[in-house]
């Protein structure tokens, strides 16, 4: 009876831990780029998690601070995480630096690209596996609903109408949907993409002035971020 009793009460506290588990924390994470164009903040997405763990163990680490958004193309994206940019001299190819592994792919037909989305770069593996470090974010353009069907009926990917909608009115990039991972969203300093996309590039799409970053992280309580910054989370 003792040893039924153990039992028992052993799966309550498993169960009790599985639900505290379920619980959605109050609080979220905050990451913000500084650039010398202006500031950027960024929440990332539960949904991806893997990505969402390794993008803050590296901002932890100082991983990016230095480093330079290398591939800036406007009307589409700027993107950055090369850790070869750190004091890379005007001549320099960039693009190839890595951080030694890969992220498995995490697709979700929730998290789109939408202009301001947060998203991992990666090279032509067959597993669409993500670098481990460089990532881009959004710019995009905005689309007709004739140019949208074209590029819906090519991708084989159903829009959902939100979605859609964001695409024709605030803009984005719907061809690269379901082949690279979106893991987090802009929530301030839109115009900043807009800025860094606009500046003068050399032929390899490097912005002719070094805009190096500062990556940060602060964890706030997720009504002061919607109260702050507009962002909405699911309930």
């Amino acid at each position: 009876m003792k040893n039924k009793n153990s039992i028992v009460l052993a799966l309550l506290c498993l169960y009790s831990l599985s639900v505290s588990a379920q619980k959605k924390s109050k609080k979220d994470e905050v990451v913000t780029i500084e650039t010398n164009q202006g500031t950027m903040r960024f929440i990332l997405f539960d949904e991806t998690p893997k990505h969402k763990e390794n993008f803050l163990k590296l901002t932890k680490e100082n991983f990016y601070d230095g480093t330079l958004f290398h591939r800036v193309i406007d009307d589409f994206m700027i993107q950055g995480g090369d850790p070869d940019s750190k004091n890379a001299k005007p001549e320099d190819n960039l693009g190839k630096g890595e951080n030694g592994y890969k992220i498995p792919a995490e697709f979700n037909p929730k998290l789109y690209h939408q202009k301001g989305a947060l998203a991992a770069a990666r090279d032509n593996n067959a597993k669409k596996e993500s670098s481990g470090c460089q990532f881009y974010i959004v710019e995009g353009r905005k689309w007709s609903k004739i140019d949208l069907d074209k590029q819906a009926a090519r991708a084989a990917r159903k829009l959902t109408d939100a979605q859609r909608k964001v695409y024709e009115t605030i803009g984005g990039t719907p061809h690269l949907d379901g082949s690279y991972t979106v893991f987090g969203q802009l929530i301030d300093g839109m115009e900043v993409i807009d800025k860094i996309a606009s500046l003068e590039k050399n032929e390899r799409d490097r912005p002719e002035k070094d805009i190096s970053i500062k990556v940060s992280v602060k964890n706030m309580k997720k009504k002061k971020i919607t109260r702050k910054y507009g962002w909405k989370y699911e309930a």
